[in-house]
């Protein structure tokens, strides 16, 4: 007697960030989001990555947005990379955290499992404001017991030739170094990517 066993479906991870996720200022297919996708499909990982990332975008914004996105895309991982543009701005560092951790709770609510990506702040803002600002990412991962990337750009922050001009957004040579980055954090999670 044979059993049919069906194809695992494809899992579906959604990338929830700002510019530095969206892709600023580099031509299309350049961005670390879409080397990960790229990156998935040559292992032969049956995962499809949605972008949701907006430009600008602060974690209130993020806030706003996140439970359309959850019913639309039902996704299976769910990247965060929020709070940069809080954090140049000057925003509330208790309301970044609060908005962060209602984003994580809604989507561990769908099921989803949720990798959050750290940001830090340049040092002319100051050593208290900066430490605060990088001990949130601490804070939520062990509070909401997820695992965390302590620095999107931890490789290439301090080398200006992978830089754009504006010394904010890396440019098009940085976006492998921000995918192995990320990719060590995210790999566990890919095992929980298949649903059945």
């Amino acid at each position: 007697m044979f059993f049919f066993t069906p194809p695992a479906s494809a899992g579906t991870l959604l990338v929830f960030g700002d510019s530095l996720s969206a892709g600023y200022g580099l031509e299309a297919g350049q961005s670390w989001v879409d080397l990960l996708q790229q990156r998935l499909q040559k292992q032969k990982i049956p995962c499809k990555v949605i972008n949701a990332s907006i430009s600008g975008d602060t974690s209130a914004g993020g806030l706003a947005r996140i439970k359309p996105a959850l019913t639309q895309h039902a996704p299976d991982i769910l990247l965060l990379e929020l709070g940069a543009n809080d954090g140049l701005r000057g925003l509330s560092l208790n309301a970044m955290k609060s908005n962060l951790s209602s984003i994580i709770e809604q989507a561990k609510g769908t099921g989803a499992k949720v990798l959050l990506i750290g940001m830090q702040m340049p040092p002319n803002y100051g050593p208290r404001y900066t430490e605060r600002f990088q001990n949130i990412y601490k804070e939520l991962a062990s509070e909401q017991q997820i695992p965390l990337v302590p620095f999107l750009m931890e490789s290439v922050a301090l080398e200006p030739s992978m830089m754009q001009p504006d010394n904010f957004h890396p440019n098009a040579q940085a976006q492998p170094l921000l995918l192995d980055t990320v990719w060590p954090h995210l790999q566990p999670l890919l095992q929980c990517a298949n649903k059945g």
